[in-house]
């Protein structure tokens, strides 16, 4: 099920893609082909960033799905402080060439949704996850026969300014649900019971819904 009533292109991309469109053929019109060139490459640059495939979801009860597009930066055990818990982070960094969509993990509950704000430097430091712009959604997972605590945290980067969460404490997400967007480079944090079994690695290339990051029993 693809929960996202537009797809191909992310609706938070149409008054990007519209102007882009716009000054490419007003660049055609006053200067010409040739001259315009330099507009067709940044519409181009912009569809690419803003597309927004439908993923089917895999049949997997147990598993936690990657919530975006990218690289795995890092896998550590810590401490949640959204969930107050000891925890397993997994980060997932987005470049400007991955999709941008950010889609539920799991089946749950929202149990709480908290904004930080904060610096942008570089999302693939480590330090962004505590010092950048932030957004966490805190879920209480079904997974399988079980009850888990799951945490979502949503991390700007260097160029990234805005952050788009569009679900409350209490919403009911559904795994591949697509719940928010960032714009332009950026990293998801995902923290896990300490029970889970992490599935990827520091350097694996993940995809939203479609990679499983973590079974837990």
């Amino acid at each position: 099920m693809n929960h996202y009533p537009h797809p191909i292109l992310a609706r938070e991309g149409w008054p990007f893609i519209g102007l882009a469109v716009v000054l490419s053929l007003l660049a055609t019109m006053l200067w010409g082909g040739v001259a315009a060139i330099p507009f067709y490459i940044v519409l181009v640059f912009v569809l690419q960033f803003f597309r927004d495939p439908p993923r089917p979801v895999p049949d997997q009860a147990n598993a936690v799905l990657s919530p975006a597009d990218g690289r795995i930066v890092k896998i550590e055990k810590t401490f949640d402080p959204f969930a107050q818990r000891d925890a397993i982070l997994v980060s997932v960094f987005m470049n400007v060439f991955n999709v941008h969509s950010n889609r539920s993990s799991v089946n749950g509950v929202v149990r709480s949704v908290s904004y930080f704000p904060g610096l942008f430097v570089n999302a693939d430091l480590d330090k962004a996850s505590t010092e950048n712009e932030r957004n966490a959604v805190v879920i209480d997972a079904q997974i399988g026969a079980a009850q888990h605590t799951i945490t979502l945290v949503q991390v700007a980067g260097l160029i990234a300014r805005r952050i788009l969460c569009y679900v409350q404490a209490g919403h009911n997400l559904q795994k591949g649900e697509r719940y928010g967007f960032i714009r332009f480079g950026s990293r998801v944090d995902v923290y896990l019971p300490l029970s889970a079994q992490v599935l990827v690695a520091p350097g694996d290339k993940v995809s939203a819904t479609l990679t499983p990051l973590a079974t837990v029993g």
